[in-house]
C-alpha cells in the first residue's frame, strides 16, 4: 500500500504524486481511491487502491536506476521489425509493461526511425505518449523540469545517431 506523498507510476499514463487517499462511492460500492496528480499536463487520476498489482502501479526509480535509462536511450535499435503494424504492436506492449527501460527503448527507436526514415501518423502519437510517460517519471526521479529532461533525452538519442 502506498501513502501520500509517494511518487508512483501508472503504465500507460505516466509518473505522480500520491496527493491523497480517498473513499469514492461508484455504482454503490463504496472504495479507497489514490487521488494522483501528474507533473505533466497538472492531470489529476483516481486509481482504485484494490487494483494496484493488477494494474502494474509501482513506485518510481531512484537516481542509480536513472543512468540505466539513460543508457538504454543511447544505445543502438537493433532488429527493428520492418513492418509497420508488427512494430507497432510490439512497442505497444514494451510501453504497457510499465517498465521505464522498455518505454525508453520505444523511445530510443521511434526518435532514430524519425531521423532516419520518418515516422506514421501512429508511430508519431506513440513516440509523443512513449516521451511524456518516461519525462514525467525523470521530472519525479530527478527532480528536474520537463524541458532539462527533453533536452537530455534528445542528447541520450542523438549520441548515437
Amino acid at each position: 500500500m502506498y501513502s501520500v506523498g509517494d511518487k508512483i507510476v501508472y503504465p500507460m499514463h505516466g509518473a505522480g504524486v500520491i496527493e491523497s487517499i480517498e473513499e469514492k462511492e461508484f455504482l454503490g460500492q463504496k472504495q479507497d481511491y489514490y487521488i494522483l496528480r501528474m507533473p505533466l499536463g497538472d492531470m489529476r487520476v483516481m486509481i482504485p487502491t484494490t487494483n494496484v498489482v493488477g494494474i502494474g502501479i509501482r513506485g518510481i526509480i531512484d537516481m542509480k536506476e536513472i543512468d540505466g535509462v539513460l543508457e538504454v536511450l543511447k544505445g543502438r535499435s537493433v532488429n527493428v521489425n520492418t513492418n509497420w503494424n508488427k512494430r507497432y504492436r510490439e512497442n505497444m506492449v514494451k510501453i504497457k509493461s510499465g517498465s521505464i527501460y522498455e518505454v525508453a527503448d520505444v523511445v530510443r527507436t521511434l526518435m532514430q526511425r524519425e531521423k532516419n526514415k520518418g515516422l506514421s501518423t501512429g508511430e508519431r502519437k506513440m513516440l509523443n505518449s512513449a516521451k511524456q510517460i518516461l519525462i514525467s517519471e525523470l521530472v519525479l526521479a530527478k527532480g528536474a523540469n520537463q524541458l532539462e529532461i527533453e533536452v537530455i533525452i534528445d542528447e541520450c538519442v542523438n549520441y548515437c545517431i
